[in-house]
């Protein structure tokens, strides 16, 4: 995991950027949920009023508010509304007031807003306060307090009529004549009124708060803008809501189209750096890894990553900050039900642990299991011949069968724990939802709940379960990921055995043209890492430019092996390869490698076109090089055959085109790129008699001052090579012309008995010792 966090670690100003726009994300979406109750709360349920201090005040009604006040909060009532009359009789709450100011006069009304809207409801159930005497006001809310409650849950029973705006109007009427009354005080008003209250127990008291914003209802009922002010709150409160809602999308869509952008530069940057080091690879590391792993690595195992580094960013960073939010929302609510937050998340964390512990150990196989599939498969489809030649389709088939079921059973295994935790989320969901319901149920029947506060805490509590389900869902890609994570840094921090030289150690540079071309074996010795034995024993000759050096010998006897120490597609274990008196070691590979016209024993193509190919030596190319090459190649007459020319297209691998045409091909690309030392690695095995000598002609008479190196298998091929190089199991046994070697080495004159007859051996030697001559 530490491997796909250092990934996201070098983009960290662009996911710093990413968690702030998730942060603003995660506040829309736990905003949503505090809007849909106070739509429900105040916007359905209380009509719109938010506050005991209505916006608008009838002077009739603030005069009867004024009585149950002191002469102080009347005052501070007067002031509040006092300046702002309007045509209608109606007084407007000042807009200039502080927020310490409106939570004051909130406060000094509740009480007062409270006792007359009891007032009226007594007035319209028929118990309406008598004109003189304050017994049945001192009375009302010691003796009523069940009323008062019933009040509040419910403006309509069977037996209770809901008070009108004309109700409101009588009493207010009735305040007023009271106030004219001999011997009226307000002194004594406040002392009836504080000890009613502190007859009320809590829950009641809680309860009639309700009844402040009731009041509120019937004034603006009074006043004929009761329906206005419901639909302005909920135009304002809807408003809001759409406004996060269209933040939050815009946002997410930000979050997701920078999240895939992170994820593709990260897969870039990998896909990059794992094929900087395979082209670096010497062939020892490549058959450590094997192709088939190089690519799986490469391709899916990038793809797992640059897939989790999207979730990563997207699910991962935003899921703490989704359910912590909600955690402390729920927390800070005042609705008792906390402790199913805390079973709830309990729950969740022992669920994913459980699956994690089961699935996890499968994800590290799960990616070997890839590996081999894509093994057999190669093999299969790069040897499809030989199967079908040998009649193997059959065995083939039950072989990739296997490392297909294998696979199968373990992503088989891995996908049943992904979703058997999808109808485990869904029951704690379901069985969430329930305990709330069941519990916030009592609570809103002892009226310390309203249904927006429930609806909320539902939603609260989903947002919390999604959250847990979105890591869950992470965590278990997370250890394929990891595993992937782990097998691409092994390639990028596998280190090539073969390296240039430090500056300090570097021969100068110098021009093409300044080099012979002289290549030379001091004493060389090679064996292959992990080998018991050395495949090349103490190996020494000069090949000069202007000459032909030939290698022959037995099968495995290490000709390709020795011809491979040239270029530096392995080191020497002991001794030296020089090029004009410089260790190979001690140039930089490109340089040597400019020097150098290589032709593989297998003929290698790359898709394009035949021009295309021949060129692949470098820019400096022209195209008069190219048909000369090809000319010296013997493959002027085939491609001017083709309707296009040179601008046939080549397949990838050069699937179409023959045997003989590849290698022809692959000796025209080197010849084309002029350079000072020819390798040809049993490059003339395709070629007809007739071909390979006319080819030979015409090379000898290119390579007239380079140095030419042939590995060959056929005595007809290095019969006229000015040295011929006889190996056995990796010791050179013998070394000279034709003649000599036929005079002086066993070996040699095995290879060829075997290969010539005698009148064959007679006639050849005699013909090579007239050019000797």
């Amino acid at each position: 995991m530490g491997k796909i966090f250092k990934q996201l670690a070098r983009h960290w100003a662009v996911c710093l950027v990413v968690f702030a726009l998730l942060f603003v994300q995660a506040y829309c979406d736990l905003s949503l949920p505090d809007y849909t109750s106070r739509i429900v709360d105040t916007g359905i349920q209380q009509g719109g009023i938010e506050s005991p201090l209505p916006q608008t005040l009838r002077s009739s009604t603030r005069d009867a508010l004024s009585l149950l006040m002191s002469e102080e909060d009347a005052d501070a009532l007067q002031n509040a509304y006092g300046y702002y009359l309007q045509d209608d009789g109606v007084l407007k709450l000042r807009t200039d007031l502080t927020a310490e100011e409106r939570a004051s006069l909130e406060e000094i009304v509740t009480t007062p807003d409270i006792v007359l809207y009891m007032a009226a409801s007594q007035a319209a159930n028929g118990t309406g306060m008598p004109a003189q005497g304050m017994a049945p006001l001192s009375e009302y809310p010691a003796a009523s307090s069940e009323a008062a409650e019933s009040a509040a849950s419910s403006e309509n029973t069977e037996d209770t009529a809901a008070p009108t705006a004309a109700d409101l109007d009588t009493v207010c009427a009735q305040f007023a004549a009271m106030a004219q009354m001999p011997g009226f005080s307000r002194e004594m008003i406040q002392q009836q009124l504080a000890s009613a209250m502190a007859q009320i127990d809590e829950t009641t008291l809680s309860s009639m708060a309700s009844q402040a914003t009731l009041l509120v209802s019937l004034e603006y009922e009074a006043q004929g803008v009761a329906h206005d002010v419901q639909m302005q709150y909920l135009f304002r409160v809807g408003g809001q809501m759409l406004g996060l809602t269209l933040l939050m999308v815009v946002v997410a869509i930000l979050v997701g189209l920078i999240a895939s952008r992170v994820s593709a530069a990260i897969g870039r940057d990998l896909r990059r750096q794992t094929f900087s080091s395979v082209i670096h690879f010497s062939n020892a590391e490549i058959e450590n890894f094997s192709t088939a792993s190089l690519i799986t690595r490469t391709t899916n195992d990038i793809q797992q990553v640059q897939f989790v580094c999207v979730m990563l960013l997207r699910m991962v960073a935003y899921a703490p900050i989704l359910g912590i939010g909600g955690v402390l929302h729920v927390l800070n609510s005042s609705t008792g039900l906390s402790w199913i937050i805390v079973l709830d998340v309990a729950v969740l964390l022992l669920l994913i642990l459980f699956l994690m512990s089961v699935a996890m150990p499968k994800f590290k196989i799960m990616q070997k299991l890839v590996d081999r599939l894509n093994l057999v498969s190669r093999e299969i489809l790069t040897g499809i011949m030989p199967v079908r030649a040998f009649s193997r389709e059959k065995f083939e088939e039950e072989r990739f069968d296997k490392a297909n079921k294998d696979l199968m059973s373990t992503q088989l295994f891995t996908n049943h724990a992904m979703v058997a935790m999808m109808p485990f989320m869904t029951l704690i969901m379901n069985g969430t939802s329930l305990l709330i319901v069941w519990f916030g149920g009592k609570a809103m029947d002892n009226g310390t709940m309203q249904v927006g506060e429930m609806i909320a805490f539902i939603t609260y509590t989903m947002q919390i379960v999604m959250s847990f389900l979105m890591l869950a869902m992470v965590a278990v890609m997370l250890p394929r990921a990891g595993v992937a994570a782990e097998r691409i840094d092994e390639v990028i921090r596998t280190r090539a055995t073969i390296n240039d030289p430090d500056e300090a150690a570097a021969k100068p540079a110098q021009e093409h043209e300044n080099w012979q071309g002289e290549v030379e074996f001091h004493d060389v010795s090679f064996r292959f890492p992990g080998a018991d034995s050395d495949a090349l024993e103490h190996i020494s000759f000069t090949a000069k430019p202007g000459e032909t050096t030939a290698i022959i010998g037995s099968t495995g006897c290490g000709k390709s092996t020795l011809l491979n120490l040239i270029p530096r597609f392995y080191d020497v274990t002991g001794g030296s390869v020089t090029v004009d008196g410089i260790d190979v070691r001690n140039m930089p590979q490109a340089q040597l490698h400019d020097l150098l016209g290589y032709v593989p024993q297998k003929g290698v193509l790359f898709s394009g076109t035949i021009d295309s190919n021949l060129k692949f030596g470098g820019e400096h190319i022209t195209d008069a090089d190219v048909k000369k090459a090809a000319a010296i190649a013997q493959a002027t007459e085939f491609i001017d055959a083709k309707p296009q020319g040179y601008q046939s297209p080549i397949a990838q691998g050069g699937s179409n085109v023959s045997g003989g045409q590849k290698q022809r091909l692959s000796i025209a690309r080197a010849i084309a790129k002029d350079p000072k030392i020819y390798l040809f690695d049993d490059s003339f095995s395709a070629l007809d008699f007739k071909t390979d000598v006319a080819l030979r002609r015409a090379l000898k008479a290119q390579t007239d001052n380079a140095t030419v190196i042939i590995v060959a298998q056929r005595i007809s091929t290095v019969l006229h090579a000015n040295q011929i190089l006889v190996l056995d199991e990796g010791r050179l046994v013998g070394k000279g012309t034709h003649a000599q070697l036929m005079a002086s080495c066993p070996e040699y004159q095995e290879i060829a008995r075997s290969q010539l007859s005698q009148k064959e051996l007679d006639l050849k030697s005699l013909n090579t010792e007239k050019e000797g001559e």
